[in-house]
């Protein structure tokens, strides 16, 4: 940037429990920059802001020591933070922005951002020199916030909101209220999905899987929801926000931000073996949760989830420094939406075919990842006991709409020998 241009530019004050970690400067020509504080980067006691800055992640320090510049999209750590598709388009509209001015968006949702990071606009004559010269001289201008109500920010592409519970009634969180619940409103495109992921991430729950608290929210029970359209049914999915604690922000991050990977690269950049090798390598409890981690891979082969991508894994820092795998969400059984869909969304064990796959690409998986095989197969064996125990009979009685249900029993007909499940 040149240091004649004069360029004016928007500043916000990014926070982590309280503790200053840096500043987000929006350049008017689309670039933004993060710049650390010094205070943040020379403190070996820091709140862990993402795992690549841990201080025992390979070259943190160096990471730190330079701004993070890019291009209109915010950097991946930032980026995967705001929401996608129609969510993201419901809030530029509301803004009046482009739906690729994330800057603007992220300015906006700052205040109730997943995890405990903060953002704040910064008055003009509070921004350091420093941050002001990063990439030349420039002004700091004071930002023009939107007034549009639903504030709230919560990766993924189905609408979601960020809710307060109280007495039974949930309301879009405003002000400082922090949401403690995300309430799923049932899809204009799939039939009844509120249905399906209620039913598979209770069987999931039943196989083992670490899940927040999850139920049915009626329709009638969802006050000042934006004006979007619903079909005719009658019920959300609800499930509890485990990246908070009555009003305590806890930090989060998901694997694209982990990996430095964009949204749209969370189909086709990384692998299952990578995430099980950051996990069973940087968690405060790398064999347990990479024993959840092979749990919830078989749990997503048998319940036809094709959509667990970079996003929808992630790891939680509930004492604000030491990495855990935080419990499963969004587990749906897409494979009744996707005509002919026979894939999850990531190489496990040199595979992605659901009909292909047996235990050997597992140990494949195991040892890719470093992680050793004795301590992953009895969890895989109790995974796949619990399943052709509880799962048949617990479908029957499970809210899956019943041609969905069909659907996942002739799923499970198909799956090798290793996997396969005899419906009732």
């Amino acid at each position: 940037m040149s240091t004649e241009n004069g360029d004016e530019v928007n500043v916000l004050q990014l926070t982590l429990h309280g503790r200053l970690v840096g500043y987000l400067a929006g350049f008017s020509n689309g670039r933004n920059v993060l710049s650390f504080a010094g205070e943040f980067t020379g403190d070996p006691g820091r709140p862990t802001f993402s795992l690549i800055t841990h201080p025992n992640f390979p070259r943190a320090e160096k990471i730190l020591s330079a701004p993070w510049a890019r291009n209109q999209r915010l950097h991946p750590v930032l980026s995967n933070l705001l929401p996608e598709g129609s969510l993201r388009e419901l809030i530029a509209q509301g803004l009046k922005v482009h739906i690729d001015n994330e800057f603007h968006i992220f300015s906006y949702l700052g205040e109730d951002l997943p995890g405990a990071l903060v953002a704040a606009p910064m008055e003009p004559d509070d921004v350091p020199d420093s941050v002001l010269t990063t990439h030349g001289k420039a002004k700091a201008v004071k930002f023009k916030k939107g007034d549009q109500q639903n504030k709230f920010s919560l990766a993924g592409v189905q609408m979601k909101f960020s809710m307060k519970e109280k007495e039974g009634r949930y309301n879009l969180s405003k002000d400082d209220a922090l949401g403690d619940w995300i309430i799923k409103t049932p899809s204009t495109k799939h039939k009844n999905v509120p249905l399906n992921e209620y039913t598979a991430m209770s069987l999931a729950a039943m196989a083992g899987v670490d899940i927040p608290e999850i139920k049915l929210v009626e329709l009638d029970k969802l006050d000042n929801l934006p004006q979007i359209n619903l079909p005719d049914e009658k019920q959300a999915f609800a499930i509890k926000r485990f990246d908070r604690l009555e009003d305590t922000r806890i930090h989060m991050e998901d694997f694209a931000q982990i990996l430095v990977k964009y949204p749209h690269e969370k189909y086709d950049s990384a692998n299952y073996e990578q995430i099980g090798r950051v996990i069973y390598g940087y968690s405060g409890d790398g064999l347990t949760d990479v024993q959840q981690l092979a749990r919830r891979l078989l749990a997503n082969i048998l319940l036809a989830n094709g959509d667990a991508h970079l996003k929808n894994w992630s790891l939680l820092y509930r004492d604000q420094m030491t990495p855990r795998l935080s419990p499963a969400y969004d587990i749906v059984t897409t494979g009744v939406y996707i005509e002919d869909e026979r894939q999850y969304a990531l190489n496990l064990g040199k595979t992605k075919a659901w009909y292909a796959v047996t235990a050997a690409n597992f140990v494949s998986w195991a040892d890719k990842a470093d992680i050793p095989w004795r301590v992953i197969k009895p969890h895989l064996d109790d995974v796949m006991d619990k399943a052709r125990a509880l799962w048949p009979r617990a479908l029957k009685d499970l809210p899956m709409d019943e041609a969905h249900k069909e659907k996942l029993k002739n799923h499970w007909s198909n799956l090798q020998q290793d996997f396969k499940i005899a419906a009732d």
